[in-house]
């Protein structure tokens, strides 16, 4: 489904090996699917400067490029921040 200028850009910076990370892509699929939206898996270890950044905070969630969350996304909290 493309993007529309009007839709939230959602990233999800995470880390390979991450259980946290896990569960943050199985909740930012699962409300963005339901909202029409799509989302962007960032591997921070591919931008060092991301992994600087939020190395303590990882899985990171972005939206519009701020940061909205970290470690544990909470579905119903992420839903009112994409339908807002």
């Amino acid at each position: 489904m493309p993007q529309t200028p009007s839709d939230p850009r959602v990233q999800l910076i995470t880390k390979p090996g991450c259980h946290l990370c896990d569960d943050a892509r199985a909740v930012v699929q699962s409300v963005t699917a339901e909202l029409g939206l799509t989302w962007e898996d960032v591997d921070a270890g591919s931008v060092p400067e991301l992994l600087e950044t939020y190395a303590e905070e990882i899985p990171v969630l972005l939206v519009d490029g701020v940061q909205r969350d970290f470690w544990r996304i909470e579905p119903k909290r992420l839903t009112r921040l994409l339908s807002a």
